[in-house]
C-alpha cells in the first residue's frame, strides 16, 4: 500500500508540475524536429507509449536506461517512408559491457528529402534546378543498474541540419531512468530528451524539441502461451502541449505479435496505430521482423519496417 501511495504522488505531482510550466503551445519554436519520429516499427504500432516497454536496441532513443537490462547484443535497422518522398533510416547496436559495469549503446538517424525542384516567382514549378536538405544524428549512450529494480542511462548526441551549403550542428542529450516494481512485470519509466544548447542556422538560433515523458507499462496477461502488454505514456514538449500515448502488445508463445495504439492531441501526426511482428529463432542468433502503421489522417499513411537481431 506505502509504495502504491508513493506512485501516486509521483505521478500527481508531475502531472501538476507539467500542466504549470507546458500550458501554452509554442509549434514552430524548435529546431531538429527529425529528433521527434519514432524509430521503431515495434513501438509505432503501440501508438509509441513504449519508454517503458522496449526490449531492443531502439532504446537508444526511447529511452537509454533499458539499455541495461538487455541481457544480449542487440542489433536493429528501421526504414519509414514517409509523404513527399521523405526517407529516414535508423541503425542501432547496444552491447553489454561488465567491464564498465553496464551496457553501451551506439544510434544513427539519417533524413533524406531527396532531389527537390527549386522554385520562384517565374517558375512556381520549378525552374529547372534542384536541391537537397539532409538531417543527421549520431549517438552514444551508457547506462548501468544501480539496483536490481533501478537503471539509469544517458544518451549524448551530435545532431546537425543540412541545406545546400548551409547547416545547423551541435550536441544534445538524454537522461532516462526505469523502475521495476516486480508486479507483473510493471515498470515505471521517466526521460528528459534532447536538451541542449541552442543551435544556429545562418543568423537564427533555436532550442531542440526537448520532451519530459512518463510512461508504464504491465503484464495484463502473462503464461507459457499468452502474453498481453498494457501500456501509457505522456508526453510535455517545449514546443506543444502535452501528449498522451496509450498501446497494447499481445504475443503468442513469444514468437508472433499483434500490435495497436493510439496518439492523442499530437498535431504533429496524431491517431491510429497498428503493427504486427515476428521472432525467428536462427543458429545462434534470433531475429525479430516487425510492421508498424500509422495513419496520419489527411496525409496519406506512414509505413515504417524494423529488422533487429540478438545474439
Amino acid at each position: 500500500m506505502k509504495k502504491i501511495t508513493v506512485v501516486g504522488l509521483a505521478i500527481l505531482l508531475t502531472l501538476s508540475v507539467s500542466e504549470l510550466a507546458f500550458a501554452q503551445a509554442k509549434v514552430g519554436t524548435a529546431g531538429g524536429q527529425f529528433l521527434e519520429i519514432g524509430v521503431s516499427a515495434r513501438a509505432v504500432g503501440m501508438g509509441e507509449a513504449f519508454i517503458a516497454n522496449c526490449d531492443d536496441a531502439s532504446a537508444v532513443y526511447y529511452n537509454p536506461a533499458l539499455i541495461a537490462t538487455l541481457p544480449q547484443a542487440q542489433v536493429m535497422l528501421t526504414h519509414i517512408d514517409y509523404p513527399a518522398d521523405i526517407n529516414y533510416e535508423f541503425a542501432a547496436l547496444t552491447l553489454p559491457v561488465p567491464q564498465l559495469l553496464g551496457a553501451l549503446g551506439f544510434g544513427f538517424y539519417y533524413l533524406s528529402t531527396g532531389d527537390m525542384p527549386l522554385t520562384d516567382y517565374t517558375y512556381p514549378r520549378g525552374n529547372g534546378q534542384t536541391f537537397t536538405a539532409r538531417d543527421i544524428a549520431a549517438s552514444v549512450s551508457y547506462a548501468a543498474s544501480l539496483t536490481n529494480r533501478f537503471s539509469v542511462g544517458i544518451t549524448v548526441k551530435y545532431i546537425g541540419e543540412f541545406l545546400e551549403e548551409e547547416k545547423a550542428v551541435g550536441w544534445g542529450a538524454d537522461v532516462g531512468t526505469l523502475y521495476e516494481t516486480g508486479f507483473r512485470n510493471f515498470k515505471i519509466c521517466m526521460v528528459i530528451a534532447n536538451f541542449g544548447s541552442d543551435k544556429k542556422f545562418i543568423e537564427e538560433s533555436y532550442p531542440l524539441p526537448m520532451d519530459f515523458k512518463f510512461g508504464m507499462a504491465i503484464d495484463a496477461v502473462s503464461n507459457s502461451s499468452h502474453r498481453v502488454v498494457l501500456a501509457v505514456q505522456g508526453s510535455h514538449p517545449n514546443d506543444n502541449l502535452e501528449k498522451y500515448n496509450t498501446g497494447m502488445e499481445y504475443w503468442y508463445n513469444d514468437m508472433v505479435a499483434l500490435r495497436i495504439g493510439n496518439r492523442f492531441e499530437d498535431d504533429a501526426g496524431g491517431g491510429f496505430t497498428a503493427g504486427a511482428g515476428a521472432k525467428i529463432p536462427l543458429s545462434g542468433v534470433t531475429l525479430q521482423a516487425d510492421y508498424g502503421y500509422h495513419d496520419f489522417g489527411w496525409l496519406k499513411e506512414v509505413h515504417r519496417f524494423s529488422l533487429g537481431f540478438s545474439f
